[in-house]
């Protein structure tokens, strides 16, 4: 949810959109109990201990036409789909002081049988289209069986894309970004990446003042409830993936009586602050890495190393490997000349990690980079990571990621000293990515408004079974994370699944696909401690 590594934003932030294509009346803070007046106390392992609050069952009168409004669908481009826009009030607190117009999409349920209503998607980030998502994966590719009973359904929250986005740099201005030196050597090198931090968030500011305070999740996730009113279903039926399962449990809380069939999968945990959040995810890169290194020395083409070859050994030839790039980048054949330095070639093997069906890739990127000197295959990596097209225009993607993440926690470090102090344990949750990791959790440090939120548990207590699905060795979204939801959530069922990558819905575990859809369909939740391979 929170972090921006060298990816330049939050790693379990990568949307299954991205993926999918590339292969993938109150205030906020008084909304978290003790969390306004008391800082929100945490314990000493960076869990929180405030709750999140419901929100009253009665709609406020202010709010009725938000909730009795009609959306006139039109088509939008795309075959079987239909697009319409909903407003919401830009400020919940003062709903006369203006609207924000949200970008809906729908593909109508195509088959026979009891209809079950809407199943609305969001696919994470913060920042990942739910409509492209929908378009693209969801409305197409979910099971038929799904597509049959529900109508699909995606909003992009506000913010993000087609939702009145947040602006911040241009693509030039993006691409020197996105290659900031990430492992500062020298005081000149750290004083470069605080600079590129400050530009980009006082460009968030000049360019999106209006909207910057009013993007956080528990806003997204009132607006949620808007489109299930307006939609006409009772009770909201929901699968969220990695950020989409803070943004689907956020409406649990704030909702409970009006949860449907919901399914989290890739879960984060709300509970912990952006420090912990960062280290977390750190550690969990590391896990996909050993798994991915414990792979590539079985294949004859592993550029780092072979058989007999530790995970470690692996992990330090890929350091020597970026040490090189450092000092030295190497060609990529971009035509807007970019090279393949340390920060993109990290963020392409980073990218690679959350799924294992791209290890292939890898190897043959790294292979042509180590050993041909060509950085065209980590670039391609790196590029759609960050969703940057061939025209060099870059999808808002990481504009929103920082604008929500900024606002639903106060930053991970407030200054460059910080993390030089915390790059020990950094380094020792990942020796490949911990200083990376670690200077990437500086983005929030400048951002020109104040978080609003803080670290809180989320109960839901009433709510209907809720489904929390974890990977075992996803490395965006920890294992534990899972585990802390389900555990949290007074009426969460936990369905593991023991593999690798991020998410587990709709990649190829029968058992995992055929649990939840039998979830989705019959509102079966899976026994408890279910797990799946």
């Amino acid at each position: 949810m929170h972090t921006r590594p060298s990816l330049r934003r939050n790693p379990g932030a990568r949307s299954r959109t991205t993926a999918r294509l590339s292969a993938t009346l109150a205030t906020v803070a008084a909304l978290l109990v003790s969390a306004c007046s008391s800082g929100s106390s945490t314990t000493s392992d960076g869990a929180a201990e405030a709750a999140l609050a419901a929100l009253p069952a009665t709609t406020p009168s202010a709010l009725a036409p938000y909730y009795t409004q009609r959306l006139h669908w039109r088509s939008c481009g795309v075959s079987g789909f239909q697009c319409a826009t909903m407003k919401a009030p830009l400020d919940y607190a003062k709903p006369g002081s203006g609207d924000v117009r949200l970008a809906v999409a729908r593909k109508e349920a195509t088959g026979k049988g009891r209809p079950l209503g809407s199943l609305l998607v969001n696919p994470g980030g913060p920042g990942g289209s739910a409509v492209a998502y929908l378009q693209s994966y969801a409305g197409i590719g979910y099971p038929a069986d799904v597509r049959a009973r529900y109508d699909m359904i995606a909003m992009d929250p506000r913010g993000v894309a087609r939702s009145e986005p947040v602006e911040c740099l241009d693509g030039r201005q993006m691409d020197a970004y996105t290659q900031t030196d990430l492992t500062p050597d020298d005081q000149r090198e750290r004083n470069a990446l605080v600079t590129a931090d400050r530009k980009f968030d006082e460009s968030c500011g000049a360019h999106s003042a209006r909207l910057l305070r009013h993007v956080s999740t528990v806003e997204a996730a009132r607006d949620m409830d808007i489109l299930r009113a307006v939609l006409g279903d009772p009770k909201l039926n929901y699968v969220g993936a990695s950020y989409g399962t803070f943004l689907g449990a956020t409406y649990a809380g704030l909702f409970p009586d009006r949860v449907g069939r919901m399914v989290l999968d890739g879960a984060m945990d709300p509970s912990v602050d952006a420090r912990k959040m960062n280290l977390d995810q750190t550690a969990g890169f590391e896990t996909a890495f050993q798994a991915f290194a414990k792979d590539c020395v079985r294949h004859s083409d592993c550029p780092l190393g072979g058989k007999g070859t530790t995970p470690a050994q692996v992990g330090d030839h890929l350091e020597a490997f970026f040490r090189k790039l450092d000092a030295h980048p190497i060609p990529a054949g971009d035509a807007d000349g970019r090279k393949l330095g340390e920060s993109l070639a990290t963020t392409g093997v980073i990218a690679a990690m959350y799924d294992q069906g791209t290890w292939e890739q890898l190897r043959e990127a790294l292979t042509s980079a180590m050993k041909e000197k060509d950085g065209a295959g980590l670039l391609a990596l790196s590029d759609s990571y960050y969703e940057r097209d061939a025209d060099g225009h870059y999808s808002n993607l990481m504009m929103a990621n920082a604008a929500v993440n900024c606002l639903d926690l106060p930053p991970a470090f407030t200054g460059p000293d910080q993390v030089e102090k915390a790059l020990p344990e950094f380094e020792k949750a990942s020796p490949v990515f911990g200083a990376v990791l670690a200077w990437s959790s500086l983005n929030c440090a400048y951002w020109p408004v104040k978080a609003m939120g803080a670290p809180h548990r989320i109960a839901a207590k009433g709510a209907a079974p809720i489904v929390v699905v974890g990977t075992t060795r996803d490395p965006a979204t920890p294992y534990r994370w899972a585990e802390a939801l389900a555990h949290q959530l007074s009426s969460a069922r936990l369905l593991t699944y023991v593999g690798d990558g991020h998410t587990a819905y709709g990649r190829g575990s029968t058992c995992i696909d055929s649990t939840i859809n039998a979830y989705l369909l019959n509102g079966t939740p899976p026994a408890e401690g279910k797990r799946c391979s």
